[in-house]
């Protein structure tokens, strides 16, 4: 599962000089990647930007960027407080194997590849609705016959926690009153 490479005795210490000074490719992690597609895509951008589009803390994963040269400040956007805005850099399209910031796939062209790669999962999976529908329905009840809840006695003594059991507990009451 990989090659070996060997050399003659004679040249072994040019080799190790050589392989010495070679950069190893970088790792990115999932959220300096996340970071990296906001700013290619929305440069130049601030701080407060990123972290309201990503909604987590983005200081640390800018400053990795900015150390492993993918990232460069584009001066001062003209607002209260005078932000720093990022932009990426030359590295940045070498790294991804970019010309320029043109080649980046666009939405429509993310959407087209996850609907190809997902295939008929996606178009055939029922909806959120439709599967309590499903449960309703299964327990022989429709939802117009359901009491509304907090509308009546039939659901006091229990603790609500979500949708699906809120339809179930009606439903449950309904039939225990119809028998």
């Amino acid at each position: 599962n990989g090659y070996k490479m060997g050399t003659k005795p004679e040249h072994h210490e040019w080799i190790r000089k050589y392989l010495k000074h070679q950069i190893p490719p970088t790792k990115l992690s999932l959220a300096a990647l996340e970071t990296l597609a906001v700013i290619a895509y929305k440069q130049p951008i601030t701080v407060p930007e990123i972290q309201e589009i990503r909604g987590v803390n983005a200081v640390a994963v800018l400053k990795t960027l900015l150390d492993k040269k993918l990232l460069t400040t584009a001066g001062r956007k003209n607002v209260i407080g005078r932000p720093i805005l990022y932009k990426t850099t030359k590295e940045f399209l070498v790294h991804f194997g970019l010309k320029n910031l043109s080649e980046l796939p666009s939405l429509e062209e993310f959407e087209e590849l996850a609907r190809s790669s997902l295939g008929a999962e996606v178009e055939s999976a029922p909806s959120q609705e439709q599967v309590q529908m499903e449960q309703v329905e299964n327990l022989g009840v429709s939802l117009s016959e359901t009491p509304a809840l907090g509308d009546s006695s039939e659901t006091q003594g229990h603790e609500v926690v979500s949708q699906d059991q809120e339809a179930i507990i009606a439903s449950e009451d309904h039939l225990a009153k119809s028998q």
